[in-house]
């Protein structure tokens, strides 16, 4: 999925803080186009531009509508397709071509470099698209694709809980990861206490129903050294969490880079050469990048 934003930098969402956590409140984003189908971007916020390794949240329906984004390039993370409902196609430039649905993970790691596409036919669409960031001395790993057409569950008193990636209460998905992390869906009925590793800072969003104390639209953050997390309904939510990423970042339109000369070198190889390959079987142009900032970009920590 495309950022299609110009810099991530000006995403001015609102974040309150209380006492069960800071709220981070997203905005609402076109997804391909003025006249496409909404999004809405939690994360990076005004305030908070990671958590964990998680740099990068949009969450989408429940609503009728076609997702339509043409060929892009990513480097430098991973990309990570999750559905509440609905399905979606992914092509890439490695000749990969799957569909992802409910209860199946599309996980692509950019790594130096890779282009691709996702489209759907028009239906409801529910589901998120989150991007990890890379650690350093994996950013310019070679880029792959994996398909999980299963994953673990983790089952407590009131909630079960489908583990993406990374782990969650000694339950482990087995999609790769570069950090310690963790990234879960979890259905709550009742009331229930999730495990969390303390090690770890967290962010909660509701896909659906109600449970206290997630408001519906904010992603909740959540600081290192909780041990776990009361909640109390019926409905599932989306567990993010990893060790604070150490790392400053260049994030701009679909590169994460270290530098304004990185990001600088990715749009002109995306633009006049062939190092993101070519993604085969889309019935359209690619999109092109968008006109770089006039002042320098620059590195940024996981907090503004």
């Amino acid at each position: 999925m495309s950022n299609l934003e110009q810099d991530p930098r000006e995403i001015h969402c609102r974040s309150d803080a209380g006492a069960d956590g800071e709220l981070l409140t997203g905005r609402e984003v076109p997804l391909g186009g003025p006249r496409a189908m909404k999004v809405t971007r939690t994360l990076p916020n005004v305030r908070r531009r990671m958590i964990g390794a998680w740099c990068f949240v949009d969450a989408y329906g429940p609503e009728t509508a076609t997702m339509r984004v043409p060929p892009h390039p990513h480097t430098g993370l991973q990309t990570v397709s999750w559905l509440v409902s609905g399905e979606v196609l992914h092509r890439d430039s490695l000749g990969s071509l799957q569909a992802v649905r409910p209860g199946q993970l599309n996980l692509m790691t950019a790594g130096r470099g890779i282009s691709h596409s996702e489209e759907s036919r028009e239906g409801v669409l529910h589901g998120v698209q989150l991007w990890v960031a890379l650690p350093g001395e994996h950013r310019q790993t070679g880029p792959g694709f994996e398909h999980h057409a299963s994953l673990p569950v983790l089952s407590g008193p009131g909630f079960h809980a489908t583990v993406i990636m990374g782990a969650l209460g000694g339950v482990a998905s087995s999609a790769t990861a570069y950090t310690p992390l963790v990234g879960a869906e979890v259905t709550v009925d009742g009331d229930a206490e999730l495990p969390l590793d303390e090690r770890f800072e967290h962010g909660v969003l509701l896909l659906d129903g109600t449970i206290e104390p997630l408001p519906p639209g904010p992603l909740r953050y959540l600081p290192p050294g909780r041990a776990g997390l009361r909640v109390s309904g019926r409905g599932r939510l989306l567990l993010i969490g990893g060790e604070p990423f150490g790392e400053e970042i260049v994030m701009w339109w679909n590169f994460v880079g270290r530098s304004h000369d990185d990001i600088v070198a990715y749009r002109k190889e995306w633009m006049e050469g062939e190092g993101f390959g070519t993604v085969q079987g889309f019935d359209g142009d690619p999109l092109p990048a968008p006109i770089l900032p006039t002042t320098r970009l620059r590195p940024r920590g996981r907090t503004r």
